[in-house]
């Protein structure tokens, strides 16, 4: 297949979703709009592992880290000085907090700009370290993020966190921000560039004989994804509309690897699938921390037993498909082709 007949095809395919949307807008109510919303964020966080974990073979647990330092940041730029004036009841706000202000998009660009800087910052040290090591130093730095944030109160409000964020973060713009990050990924991944991070993966020490600067080709790696989790954090913050220390904990970085372990890694279509079936299927599994009634005999809800029944699907899918949902397989144009032409015969 030429490259005008996929360009194209990838056309009509942006704007079938953009139709989609301006459908989902009008006619779905707002629980399964808040559920695409949460498809496309999930989407993201899930390619900006997957690069990090999936392509490069780094294997990191920080992207909690990054995901609340672009919340804070972009939720401090898109609030009114008004606003934080009246959310900062701990402590006064720093000056230079409360008098920043920025539209949307420049502040969900400036978290995932802040984000890449702190992955240049702690990559420098870590990416030195071993797999298992590197990812017991990055959940310890999306710990001490954390814990910073619950103990500046003069810039994050402290444990109260921020409420009462403004609610850009629309389909348009989470969806907008989804293809760019799947555009961005393809064509890095297609480049020489991603061609270097997959030897890297495959073999570090090869890589080190051809002469490649194995150091700085990871540095690049792991802050590109830093930049998309921060937009992705960034993004949830406007969606949810609320933030605080609380949210960001270890299990935020456990659901996006789940989703990235579960698509397959090294697959981006695994991260687009698996980011849209996991969202739904951890909404629809709420039912189960609901009280159960079954004759005279009523079995009390357990909060937090869907994530106990997920868990164990997990389980079975890395113990019989260990490679995940795609492997490192990917579905294409080509592929879509074949698989008609196949149809047919």
């Amino acid at each position: 297949m030429n490259r005008s007949t996929t360009i194209l095809l990838n056309l009509v395919l942006v704007g079938c979703l953009g139709v989609f949307l301006w459908w989902a807008e009008g006619s779905l109510d707002g629980y399964k709009i808040q559920i695409l919303n949460l498809i496309a964020v999930n989407i993201i966080l899930a390619l900006s592992l997957n690069l990090i974990y999936g392509f490069t073979g780094m294997f990191s647990l920080g992207h909690a880290g990054f995901m609340a330092i672009g919340a804070y940041v972009c939720s401090i730029l898109i609030m009114t000085p008004e606003q934080k004036e009246m959310l900062f009841i701990l402590q006064e706000a720093y000056p230079w907090v409360l008098n920043s202000h920025m539209p949307f998009l420049a502040a969900v660009i400036t978290g995932g700009l802040v984000a890449a800087l702190f992955g240049l910052v702690i990559g420098a040290p870590l990416l030195r370290l071993g797999d298992d090591y590197l990812g017991i130093a990055t959940l310890g730095f999306a710990e001490i993020i954390r814990v910073i944030a619950n103990n500046i109160p003069r810039v994050t409000n402290g444990a109260l966190g921020f409420k009462g964020i403004p609610d850009y973060a629309n389909l348009w713009w989470n969806f907008g921000w989804c293809i760019l990050t799947l555009y961005f990924v393809i064509r890095i991944l297609n480049s020489n560039t991603g061609n270097v991070f997959k030897a890297i993966r495959d073999d570090e020490t090869a890589a080190k004989a051809m002469g490649i600067d194995v150091f700085r080709v990871k540095l690049l790696s792991f802050s590109i994804g830093a930049f998309f989790a921060g937009v992705g954090g960034g993004l949830l913050a406007s969606l949810l509309t609320t933030i605080d220390p609380k949210m960001f904990l270890f299990t935020l970085t456990f659901n996006v690897l789940m989703i990235v372990v579960t698509g397959g890694l090294g697959s981006i279509t695994g991260s687009i699938l698996a980011g849209t079936g996991i969202t739904v299927v951890l909404e629809w599994l709420r039912f189960v921390e609901n009280p159960v009634t079954i004759g005279d005999w009523t079995m009390p809800g357990i909060p937090g037993m869907r994530m106990v029944v997920f868990s164990l699907v997990l389980i079975l899918v890395i113990l019989f498909r260990r490679e995940g949902i795609m492997g490192m397989r990917e579905i294409h144009w080509g592929t879509v082709a074949r698989f008609m032409k196949g149809g047919k015969a």
